[in-house]
């Protein structure tokens, strides 16, 4: 700093004052300092900024699949927003591993991030409890925390599968069948509390056969679909419960004689384009991840209120696939 105040001919608090964009600087005593500063190769150390400011610019994302593109807008989202308040994003994958996610959060927490936006695998966060009382600012996204009092941002999907389930119905159907996540996944439990009022309120009975839940890999989708959609009394629709399942169930489908109705819940690339275009419960992915990072950095300005849980609306998007009625309608 002192070689630079020396080739720019101003005093070191005016390099400091630069270099750390606070005011009191004129526009052409800035436009020297930044030449000197690139002429000299000078780079800003920011362990010691650390050191003297207890922060570190910089924000942990906790995803469940970085592979699934349900987490892409949502993860630039969030980044988009600690950009803005002039923060690094560091994110990672737990897998749907429980333990990688503590692993993963803890390690986080170990390089000193200031805040950290966490989609749970697991539904015990008490480990979190140090790190919080700690000062590190934690907001959970898509699922709220499990066994602690948190910040978070969810989709209603309690409401769109309800809407889902009640768009198939009005459309003739009765047998109805219903495939989600793993039963420890919040969304996949309010999802399927959302199938049973939609079928509650029509009056119509449910079939243990017709709900499924548990991993999403196709294997165990196209098993599950298959045992629903044969037998004497096969279900005439399918409500898929996100994006990965919705994928394996239009593959079921367009290889069986006929066409069963079928609505998913989270919208996916080029589901316009199929034929039928499929009908889908569409989340705002990226809303999720602005309101839930905006929501930190309040946090991280010191805003001291109660925990809050936020639920954003979801969107019902009518493109064919849900809307084909049963056989015996298309008979009469």
């Amino acid at each position: 700093m002192k070689d630079v105040a020396a080739r720019a001919g101003v005093g070191l608090k005016t390099v400091s004052r630069v270099v750390n964009s606070e005011p009191g600087v004129t526009p052409d005593t800035e436009r020297r300092v930044q030449e000197a500063i690139t002429a000299l190769g000078f780079r800003r150390n920011d362990s010691a900024r650390i050191l003297r400011k207890g922060r570190t610019a910089s924000v942990g994302l906790v995803l469940e699949d970085l592979a699934d593109p349900f987490y892409g807008p949502l993860s630039r989202a969030v980044e988009e927003v600690a950009r803005d308040h002039g923060a690094l994003l560091i994110n990672g994958s737990s897998a749907e591993d429980p333990a990688r996610e503590q692993e993963l959060v803890l390690a986080l927490c170990a390089r000193r991030v200031d805040g950290l936006v966490v989609i749970p695998a697991g539904d015990d966060h008490r480990y979190l409890e140090p790190e919080i009382s700690a000062g590190v600012a934690t907001v959970f996204v898509d699922r709220p925390a499990g066994r602690i009092n948190c910040d978070a941002v969810l989709s209603d999907s309690f409401g769109g599968a309800r809407d889902a389930v009640a768009h198939l119905i009005a459309h003739g159907h009765r047998r109805i069948g219903f495939i989600g996540d793993q039963p420890r996944i919040h969304t996949a439990i309010e999802r399927l509390r959302g199938y049973r009022a939609a079928m509650s309120v029509a009056g119509l009975p449910v079939n243990e056969a017709w709900m499924s839940l548990g991993a999403t890999d196709p294997s165990r989708v196209l098993a599950a679909a298959e045992a629903m959609l044969s037998g004497p009394e096969p279900v005439t629709a399918l409500f898929a419960g996100n994006n990965r399942v919705t994928v394996t169930a239009v593959r079921v489908l367009a290889a069986r004689p006929g066409r069963a109705a079928l609505v998913g819940f989270d919208d996916f690339e080029l589901a316009d384009l199929l034929s039928p275009g499929v009908t889908v419960v569409a989340q705002d992915a990226a809303q999720l991840g602005r309101t839930a990072a905006n929501m930190l950095f309040r946090r991280l300005e010191g805003a001291d209120e109660e925990p809050r849980q936020i639920v954003l609306p979801t969107r019902l998007i009518a493109r064919g696939s849900g809307e084909i009625p049963p056989a015996h309608r298309v008979a009469s």
